[in-house]
């Protein structure tokens, strides 16, 4: 099974592309948390597994990592893009 690991960083505002995220800055939400993606990638149509404990590699403190599964067909890019898209949708609703 594939497995594809979406850190919160990938889609954090706050950052730079050279500090890890990974989508453009109008996409990308502030403070994105772990929660927020698996949520985000249960919309997309994926299983999300919440990794808690775990750091980027770019930053010190861990906020944590989602694993998707069963992303055979999908490319990691356009999965972070449409993750983005909906972690910044579930925010507009809250």
């Amino acid at each position: 099974m594939v497995e594809n690991v979406i850190y919160p960083a990938y889609i954090d505002a706050d950052l730079t592309r050279s500090e890890g995220r990974r989508v453009p800055r109008d996409q990308a939400v502030e403070e994105p948390t772990v929660d927020e993606i698996a949520k985000a990638v249960q919309q997309v149509g994926y299983d999300a597994v919440i990794e808690r404990e775990k750091a980027y590699s770019r930053e010190f403190e861990p906020r944590g990592r989602v694993l998707v599964q069963g992303t055979e067909d999908t490319a990691k890019n356009d999965l972070v893009q449409a993750v983005a898209a909906y972690v910044n949708i579930l925010r507009d609703e809250a």
